[in-house]
């Protein structure tokens, strides 16, 4: 039983190793890592519950970073038309488009995944209709989709990662359907075919493991993707509702008094988002390095 841990520890040093090679990378993640963790620690690290309206006063609206409010703490980033302090909504802003964004990644992958499996194993008719209905879905914009599907089901959380989910599967069915159809042309899959193996057993042993790798690549761009989708929806007023504060809805907040020279309500949230998505996206790209075999070392 010692071989196979030793053999995974093995490959998780390797990839660590391989990784950590792009200094650009290990930046990314560092961000990533202080973003999560400035978000789980928002009730802690943020001086005001920016969504507490019993904490809330406007006198302290639309005060300019580095002023103390009324509370006798300094708003570094300033507050909003409300009074809210810039920082903490943008820390409980983050909590809510994480949750959005991996929740959203999670469900399209393990939906994905599995339609991409069943067309690759089934084929025939059966995949040749999968596969229509997936090219078509990737033929038009995600986000014109979601722009529809919220418009249909509503504002909500629930409502909200259902239209994501349904606007991204089709990323991962098209990556794994190409991944497990290139092993599902293998001799042993026709042998194993042959015997009385459950499909179940064919499907996730078998054709699944040969697809995680891509996987993984997509994942960490479709998570990005969520959370750009999500600000985008919220920004146009189709997203999260107000109570449910995000950082879409909090660059939103603040665009109607970018003219008037109060920039920081909707720049610093803009800030977040994108060094956010950034950051996201600088590691799949160098975990896709990683995982190609094709690449040279």
């Amino acid at each position: 039983m010692s071989a196979p841990v030793e053999t995974r520890w093995g490959r998780l040093a390797n990839f660590w190793s391989d990784f950590r090679q792009s200094p650009v990378a290990v930046a990314a993640l560092i961000v990533i890592a202080t973003v999560i963790l400035m978000a789980v620690l928002a009730p802690l690290v943020a001086p005001q519950n920016p969504y507490n309206q019993e904490t809330l006063d406007l006198f302290d609206a639309r005060l300019q970073p580095g002023e103390v409010g009324s509370g006798g703490y300094v708003h570094w980033l300033g507050t909003d038309a409300a009074g809210r302090d810039v920082f903490s909504a943008i820390l409980y802003g983050l909590r809510t488009s994480l949750i959005v964004g991996m929740m959203a990644g999670t469900f399209a992958l393990v939906l994905g995944a599995v339609v991409g499996l069943i067309a690759a194993y089934y084929g025939g008719r059966v995949e040749a209709l999968i596969m229509r209905v997936i090219d078509l879905q990737l033929s038009l914009p995600a986000i014109l989709l979601a722009l529809v599907l919220v418009a249909m089901l509503g504002q909500g959380l629930p409502q909200l990662v259902a239209a994501l989910v349904a606007a991204q599967y089709a990323y991962f069915a098209r990556t794994t359907h190409g991944a497990a159809s290139a092993e599902r042309r293998k001799d042993y899959i026709e042998a194993a075919l042959s015997t009385p193996i459950p499909a179940r057993q064919v499907l996730f042993r078998h054709l699944l493991p040969n697809a995680l790798p891509p996987l993984i690549v997509v994942a960490t761009v479709q998570v990005a993707n969520s959370i750009a989708l999500e600000a985008t929806l919220s920004f146009l007023g189709l997203g999260l509702p107000l109570t449910q504060p995000s950082l879409g809805s909090l660059i939103s907040n603040g665009f109607q008094f970018l003219l008037s020279g109060r920039y920081w309500i909707s720049i610093y949230p803009g800030i977040a988002l994108m060094l956010t998505v950034v950051a996201i996206n600088l590691v799949g790209d160098q975990v896709r390095n990683v995982l190609n075999p094709r690449r040279s070392r």
